[in-house]
């Protein structure tokens, strides 16, 4: 999606009849317009899910297995700059779409793969799954309360980070090809995005020895750095040096005297009192409410923060003023909102030039650019290879 945002021509290759699983991961979905065209009027409500991470693409549906829909991918492939897989290693090759054949019909071709564990290694042919990822590569282990199980992140935040590496990888390999003339493969994974993603808890343990812990919302190596209770809520403070904490402790919490007490006068001494310090500031926080606290806090220079939910989130000032949300016409589900891109160029946004597509609402015009007569279009979905 990403690249489709900076103008890339992006065809999503679905599966025939059923398509991508998030177009099933639903309630909620957005409600189908009587007016939707007829060709999609057998299709189930669009997923919020998927209309959350298919903007500016377009679909095909194909089935590959067949030797006509290979052809069909082969054209793909022969024209295409980038091909971005998420099969299990290995997978594509077994049906004629693996790097090496798809090499020597596109010798330009980039050819990114994204897995769960990466094309070598015992577990190069195991299914990769976010939240099983979380699990197996440290981020579980590491969020929660301290004396609660181990929770996952609230999205699914490894598979945006690989993705995030992915367009990375695929950006350079772009600039790469333009300088050698030559295509490059990736290799882009769930499993080595988690683990680079642990950053300082990693450093932590390759340094120390030391096993991590959970802290809930706390950070182990800096305090105070959490959320607080008030009166009527909850309020996130990140005082990350000894200048922000002198500023806590006299502008906010008016007891300058915890600045200089050698149990809280440096970062080293405040980790190893933790307890005590946090109990401190939360029973001064607890007299007033939130709004008395943020006006306390503002302008300050020390970090501080509301805890929002969704609603809060798209009605904060900020996000009114950048424009965070965008409105588009969908041929099913009518006027949605999405999130906007979130780079601008040269102060302006990237547009979002289409809306999510629905299932195969782009094969006919997708097949006569790659050639495909009217007719041969009508005896392929007949034969349900497209």
């Amino acid at each position: 999606m990403l690249l489709a945002d900076l103008g890339a021509d992006v065809i999503k290759v679905e599966e025939v009849s059923k398509g991508d699983d998030t177009r099933s991961w639903s309630p909620p979905s957005a409600p189908t317009l009587p007016t939707a065209p007829a060709a999609s009027s057998h299709l189930p409500p669009e997923s919020a899910y998927f209309l959350a991470v298919n903007r500016n693409k377009r679909s095909m549906t194909v089935n590959f297995k067949t030797p006509e829909g290979l052809e069909i991918l082969q054209r793909l492939v022969k024209r295409s700059d980038i091909l971005v897989e998420n099969f299990v290693s290995g997978k594509l090759a077994t049906m004629g779409l693996g790097y090496e054949d798809c090499k020597k019909l596109n010798p330009r071709l980039i050819y990114a793969s994204i897995t769960g564990y990466g094309q070598t290694g015992p577990y190069r042919n195991a299914a990769g799954y976010d939240v099983i990822v979380e699990a197996e590569a440290g981020l579980m282990h590491i969020t929660g309360e301290p004396d609660g199980p181990p929770c996952k992140v609230g999205v699914a935040a490894t598979d945006i980070a690989t993705g995030l590496y992915a367009h990375g990888a695929i950006m350079a390999a772009l600039l790469s090809r333009q300088r050698t003339g030559k295509g490059v493969r990736i290799d882009c994974n769930l499993f080595e995005t988690q683990i680079a993603g642990l950053a300082n808890i990693a450093s932590n343990y390759l340094i120390t020895g030391q096993e991590a812990s959970r802290h809930g919302t706390a950070h182990p190596s800096i305090v105070p750095y959490q959320v607080f209770p008030c009166k009527d809520g909850f309020l996130m403070i990140g005082a990350g040096n000894n200048k922000q904490f002198k500023l806590l402790a006299e502008k906010v919490l008016e007891d300058p005297a915890l600045a200089t007490d050698p149990r809280f006068a440096t970062n080293d001494a405040r980790v190893a009192n933790r307890e005590e310090l946090v109990r401190i500031i939360s029973d001064v926080l607890l007299k007033q409410d939130r709004e008395h606290w943020l006006e306390r806090f503002s302008g300050l220079g020390v970090p501080f923060g509301p805890i929002n939910n969704i609603q809060q989130t798209f009605e904060h000032p900020q996000a009114v003023a950048r424009g965070v949300t965008v409105e588009v016409e969908h041929a099913r589900a009518g006027k949605i909102k999405l999130v906007a891109p979130a780079v601008s160029y040269d102060g302006k946004k990237m547009p979002v030039r289409r809306p999510p597509p629905w299932l195969s609402e782009h094969t006919p015009e997708v097949m006569e650019e790659l050639g495909y007569s009217k007719e041969t279009i009508e005896s392929f979905r007949e034969r349900s290879i497209i």
